[in-house]
């Protein structure tokens, strides 16, 4: 027959912040060890898709890194992946060349 196991701390209900796993002592007992929960890798504001390079960890433990293991060396860097930075200068880009083609155009009708 196994042997019955108990609940360590006060919260008695099976949720997702009571995780556990059973874990045998030196001295041949059977305990629950709870498990922290997993991380989530931080994803791009513009695409939703997980951004590279960053660590999946929970808030508390962000804190505690420090910000080159945060961050990503790059405008935007943490907030949005490569193609979307990327996407967000080509655009502007050519948003300021229409604008001066237009400028030239106008200068063009008035001779």
């Amino acid at each position: 027959m196994s042997q019955r196991l108990t609940y360590r701390r006060r919260l008695s209900y099976n949720t997702k912040s009571n995780r556990r796993r059973i874990s045998k002592t030196p001295g041949g007992r059977l305990v629950y060890l709870y498990t922290k929960k997993p991380g989530k890798v931080p994803r791009c504001g513009d695409c939703k898709l997980p951004m590279r390079g960053l660590p999946a960890v929970r808030p508390k433990k962000l804190k505690l890194l420090s910000k080159p293991k945060k961050t990503v060396a790059r405008a935007y860097g943490g907030s949005r992946c490569a193609k979307c930075v990327r996407e967000r200068i080509v655009r502007a880009f050519l948003i300021e060349e229409e604008k001066i083609v237009v400028r030239v155009l106008k200068a063009s009708k008035k001779k």
